[in-house]
């Protein structure tokens, strides 16, 4: 591709135009779902593809979205809250590569400034997770055991992902249904519950979850949906 020009999308293929017209009618219907207002403004179920895209290294698509989120009326303080969302969910290459793209869609949008020291008093970690997950999962009761310093960062980081954005909590934790959904986590079933105790509905989450499949395919919405039915099944 040259420099400015914009990833098209998979409907733009003769091909499958030719010979595979009712994947293309169905990839449209999903399409629709995304690019209009629903449950969701569409501004934020671009970026949530965006990010889902950065996931899976797909650097031109990620672009395509972000930009049409931009298009669509997303801010830059609510775009860029990918960055610190995918730091703790896929780790530091995904938020590098999302940070790449926001620079190119919003040149303005980038800050200066120097690193905040912060503290974690004695217990704040365990209370955090225990007001959240309820009772303390065991990988993080290990982890506040064994090494708890290990347990103050995982608590900064989860903490700085789902309330420390300018995206609404709810929102926050439908994009991480959209990237664990893309990856075939079970995990997401996690955040769609943290989602429900922020006040998203079921149309939320079923939306955030289709934002999957133009990055990960049908099985997104299989996976998703068995997530979904899990996470009402513990309510």
């Amino acid at each position: 591709m040259n420099a400015g020009e914009q990833m098209a999308t998979l409907d733009a293929v003769g091909r499958l135009r030719a010979r595979a017209p009712k994947t293309l009618a169905g990839y449209r219907r999903f399409r629709a779902v995304i690019e209009q207002d629903g449950a969701l403004p569409a501004r934020l179920k671009h970026l949530f593809v965006a990010a889902a895209a950065c996931v899976k290294n797909y650097a031109e698509m990620a672009e395509r979205e972000l930009r049409a989120a931009e298009a669509a009326g997303l801010d830059a303080e609510h775009a860029g809250a990918a960055i610190a969302i995918l730091a703790s969910a896929r780790g530091e290459g995904a938020a590098l590569r999302f940070e790449a793209i926001f620079a190119c869609v919003y040149p303005a949008g980038r800050i200066d400034a120097e690193e905040q020291a912060l503290t974690v008093a004695p217990g704040e970690a365990e209370a955090n997770f225990l007001a959240y997950f309820k009772t303390m999962p065991p990988s993080l009761g290990k982890l506040l055991e064994l090494v708890p310093t290990g347990g103050d960062a995982y608590y900064l980081m989860r903490e700085g992902t789902l309330s420390g954005t300018a995206l609404e909590p709810r929102h926050a934790e439908l994009l991480l249904v959209t990237v664990l959904a893309a990856d075939y986590s079970n995990w997401a079933s996690v955040h769609m519950d943290g989602a429900r105790r922020a006040g998203a509905n079921e149309a939320e989450i079923a939306e955030a979850v289709l934002c999957a499949v133009p990055v990960a395919g049908l099985s997104a919405w299989v996976v998703g949906a068995t997530a979904m039915d899990a996470g009402q099944d513990r309510a």
